[in-house]
């Protein structure tokens, strides 16, 4: 289960509105990410969120072989989150994912990201405080 944890808070973007807007523009951008980068996608679902005549934002998942990546955008804000895991099992996929991740970003072309990285699945890295014996 070890892995990388990619998350990122986009804010202020000035990329294709499409991409916030549209559950088929952002659906097209994830999945062909995805394989450009050596990920394999399994399966995705994309729901567009509707307020009346304004279109709402899209909330995203693509299923991953090597996990998922999930999206969730906010038009009316020009804000996107993105959460993208891969797990390491049979190979490391880190350098994938950060590359596709910093894809991802640049398609929207924040004015502010706040991004955070976190290994998972590797308890002797952590502060023995966070690691509770048994808990499997």
């Amino acid at each position: 289960m070890h892995g990388l944890h990619l998350i990122a808070e986009l804010h202020d973007c000035s990329g294709d509105p499409r991409l916030l807007a549209s559950a088929a523009a952002l659906r097209e951008l994830c999945t062909n990410l995805c394989r450009a980068f050596g990920l394999t996608p399994v399966g995705e679902l994309f729901h567009q969120f509707d307020h009346g005549a304004v279109a709402g934002g899209v909330t995203g998942v693509v299923v991953l072989a090597e996990s998922h990546l999930a999206v969730h955008t906010w038009p009316e804000l020009k804000a996107v989150t993105l959460d993208l895991y891969v797990c390491n099992f049979s190979q490391d996929n880190s350098a994938a994912a950060r590359r596709a991740g910093q894809q991802l970003i640049a398609a929207f072309a924040p004015a502010r990201t706040v991004q955070r990285e976190i290994e998972r699945g590797t308890p002797d890295r952590l502060p023995p405080a966070l690691v509770v014996p048994g808990s499997d």
